[in-house]
């Protein structure tokens, strides 16, 4: 959170726009701990779930608090477009929303919610964490948080993705992410990588048209750890990088550990 009484500022957004590559993880855990070693790790953002995880918004306030300190942009996932959770999220400081199975209807909801008049209809209160609990000119933090806060669909579904070029031109969205196990079973290849004609066809939809649209493109490798796979999608114009979950690597990790009992 930076620059009292006038909002925080999106360090994705700002290396975005210097062209950079950013990287980050899905967070499964809960754990403020595992935020912080995010951050130690190197990682620029983490997407906190609360779609397929039990979180509440008391342990997510939490995790908030951890990565401000840390220095680790926090999104969060939504289970779906929720007016009222949204607010809740935004008012705790996230820096962006992931709408999943996204589509252009969905996406105009979801950028209502997480905008203040003029620019949408986001409950305004000053007296809330993102404000740092009290602005010291409404305007001026209400200017910045709807230029900051992003709004980002997951492209999750092969309908979703005949309609992209729509939703890549609907103004307010920044960036678009790929969810490609979801999308893969959508498509009828359960489970396949960038490397499966199917998804690699995708991707460069996607990308194409992000591009002519000046917006940014994030997937995840999921469970790939080969250097050689995100390069690739580096390459083929991902700016965002997702390395899978927490717990994933985690697991991942472990596995490599107690491999020694095979030989």
């Amino acid at each position: 959170m930076e620059g009292k009484g006038q909002g925080m500022q999106n360090r994705i957004l700002a290396a975005l726009g210097r062209g950079e590559t950013v990287t980050g993880m899905i967070h499964f855990t809960g754990s403020p701990m595992m935020i912080e070693v995010m951050a130690a790790a190197g990682l620029d953002f983490a997407i906190i779930d609360m779609e397929h995880c039990p979180l509440d918004l008391d342990r997510l306030g939490h995790l908030m608090r951890a990565a401000d300190a840390a220095g680790l942009t926090p999104f969060v996932r939504v289970p779906e477009v929720d007016a009222a959770l949204i607010k809740k999220v935004l008012n705790l400081g996230a820096m962006g929303i992931a709408i999943p199975h996204a589509n252009r209807e969905n996406c105009a909801a979801a950028l209502r919610a997480a905008r203040y008049a003029p620019d949408g209809e986001r409950g305004a209160c000053p007296i809330v964490r993102a404000t740092r609990y009290w602005p010291g000119d409404w305007n001026a933090y209400a200017a910045t948080a709807n230029r900051e806060v992003m709004v980002i669909p997951l492209i999750e579904d092969v309908a979703t993705l005949d309609d992209f070029e729509a939703l890549a031109a609907m103004p307010g969205l920044d960036g678009y992410f790929i969810g490609p196990y979801d999308l893969s079973v959508s498509a009828g290849v359960p489970g396949v990588g960038f490397d499966h004609p199917v998804m690699s066809a995708a991707l460069d939809k996607v990308v194409a048209a992000a591009r002519r649209h000046g917006k940014h493109v994030m997937t995840t490798v999921g469970d790939r750890q080969e250097p050689a796979y995100s390069r690739m999608l580096s390459e083929r114009g991902v700016q965002m990088l997702v390395f899978a979950t927490d717990a994933l690597v985690f697991m991942h990790a472990v596995r490599r550990l107690v491999a020694f009992r095979e030989g």
